[in-house]
C-alpha cells in the first residue's frame, strides 16, 4: 500500500489516500494457507464442514431414535405379552416429551408378567370336554331321580344322618 494525493470526481483533492499495489510484501507468505478462502469465493472447508454438519446430525439422529426405541425392541425380541403397551409407551414419550414414559416402558419390558390367560384358556377346555363326555350329569340326570324316588329312598337315611353328624360338629349342611 502507498499513500498518494489524488483528485477526485469534483475537483477536490484527499490527502492521505490510500491505494492497493499489484506488488506483495517481502516478508508477506507467497502462498494461503488451506483454511482462507481462495479470491474466486469458494469456500471448501465451510463445504466440507457443512456436509460433515449434516452426516453428524443424521447420526445423532439414529441414535437418538434408536435409543428411544430401545424398550419397543426389548419387548419384541422377548416376546413379550405387554408388547403392545411398551409400544404405546414409547410413542407418548416420544411425542410428549415425557420421560417418564419412556423409563415406565424400559421397566415394563424388563419385567416377566405371568401369563394367566393360557392356564385358563386350558382349564376351560378341559371343562368343555369333560361337559361334552358326560351329558348324564347335568338337568338329565335330576330329572331322572326325580322319576324314580325307589332308587333314592336307600340313600336317604344315610344322608339324614350324616348332616345331623355335621351339625352336631358345628358345620353348615
Amino acid at each position: 500500500m502507498r499513500t498518494v494525493l489524488t483528485r477526485s470526481a469534483n475537483d477536490q483533492f484527499r490527502f492521505w489516500e490510500r491505494t492497493l499495489s499489484e506488488q506483495m510484501h517481502p516478508m508477506g507468505p507467497h502462498h494461503l494457507p488451506f483454511y482462507l478462502a481462495p479470491g474466486n469465493g469458494t469456500d471448501a472447508l465451510m463445504v466440507v464442514m457443512g456436509i460433515f454438519l449434516v452426516a453428524a446430525l443424521v447420526w445423532v439422529g439414529t441414535l437418538y431414535l434408536r435409543l428411544h426405541s430401545l424398550p419397543e425392541r426389548m419387548a419384541h425380541k422377548s416376546e413379550k405379552l405387554q408388547f403392545e403397551i411398551v409400544a404405546i409407551l414409547g410413542l407418548l414419550a416420544l411425542f410428549t416429551h415425557i420421560h417418564l414414559f419412556w423409563v415406565a416402558g424400559l421397566l415394563l419390558a424388563m419385567i416377566d408378567i405371568p401369563d394367566f390367560g393360557t392356564p385358563l384358556r386350558s382349564i376351560a377346555g378341559s371343562v368343555e370336554k369333560i361337559a361334552d363326555a358326560k351329558p348324564d350329569t347335568g338337568v338329565e340326570a335330576e330329572d331322572e331321580a326325580r322319576s324314580d324316588p325307589v332308587s333314592l329312598s336307600p340313600h336317604l337315611p344315610e344322608k339324614k344322618s350324616a348332616n345331623v353328624a355335621k351339625e352336631a360338629r358345628g358345620g353348615h349342611v
